[in-house]
């Protein structure tokens, strides 16, 4: 009896919470050990059907990079970085599509799919359908002065690495009026129909301020951002973000994560997270709990 007690105070506790976010929109970053252990998997479809069992329309940014970087092994094709950044040349760009636009979309959408009713429903597209993502060439020197942690010694042609220049939110729209569940491959395009590689962590903080989502989700494989002693920081704000990336606390891989939870902040998201995708539940523990299982951003 104590655990049934126990359980429905946990329903209690989330009430607030369900009550706040109905109808709200979440925009979610998903990737790392949650798309690639089965457990994880099953757990993160089951936390997004949730979301829109009670009324929070959850739209799903995906990457993909270890993917990319088998299918290009096992086509006898070098994966080559730059600062963190995959070197995409027009061979590299077909894998890229066919890989993120079809076996990753696609196994995600089935994933959600396998747990949903008749009435909800999981569809994925990229950044080409309905002009989602207008994208442009990356300016890379921009770029890696923006990052602060790394100078290339020459300026270097990245190919078809790409970044947001518009977010045409009006498919979305349309999916979440007939109640689907966008699952979104971060490619871009151009005005010459030229497809471009995008940093998915960038891509879901365009979606999210377009759309002025109420919270954008990173799920990566760390516990959230930590202070110099190596605690996690519960919340935090963009200010505190911006002295830690200059005093050194914050560094390589971490920089362009918090850049997108900084940059959908100022489009006029509400809250970012930084969460373990490694922890099943991990976007109801921290959404529907007082304590929380990551770090939250805010302006």
């Amino acid at each position: 009896m104590e655990r049934l007690v126990e359980k429905a105070e946990t329903l209690l506790e989330a009430l607030p919470f369900i009550r706040k976010f109905r109808g709200k929109t979440f925009v979610i970053k998903y990737g790392g050990n949650a798309m690639a252990k089965a457990d994880l998997k099953t757990a993160f479809a089951q936390d997004i059907l949730l979301l829109k069992y009670i009324g929070i329309n959850p739209v799903i940014v995906h990457g993909g990079g270890p993917q990319i970087g088998e299918v290009l092994k096992r086509m006898g094709l070098e994966s080559k970085f730059v600062g963190g950044l995959r070197i995409t040349d027009k061979e590299t760009m077909d894998v890229v599509e066919m890989v993120l636009g079809g076996l990753v979309n696609k196994n995600i959408v089935m994933n959600i799919n396998k747990y949903a009713s008749e009435d909800i429903r999981a569809v994925g597209l990229t950044g080409k359908d309905g002009s989602l993502i207008k994208a442009k060439k990356l300016d890379a020197e921009e770029y890696f002065k923006q990052m602060g942690n790394f100078r290339p010694t020459e300026l270097l042609d990245l190919g078809h690495v790409g970044e947001v220049e518009n977010i045409d939110i009006r498919i979305l729209k349309h999916f979440e009026e007939d109640n689907y569940i966008p699952v979104i491959a971060p490619i871009g395009f151009d005005d010459k129909g030229n497809a471009y590689n995008i940093n998915a962590d960038f891509v879901a903080s365009a979606i999210g301020g377009a759309l002025r989502s109420e919270k954008v989700i990173f799920l990566t494989d760390i516990e959230g951002l930590k202070d110099k002693e190596g605690n996690v920081i519960s919340s935090i704000t963009v200010n505190k973000i911006k002295e830690m990336i200059e005093d050194g606390t914050i560094t390589g891989g971490m920089i362009p994560k918090v850049k997108a939870c900084i940059d959908a902040l100022e489009k006029g998201v509400k809250k970012t997270h930084i969460l373990d995708g490694r922890i099943p539940h991990c976007i109801l523990l921290e959404i529907f709990t007082s304590e929380g299982v990551g770090t939250e951003i805010t302006i």
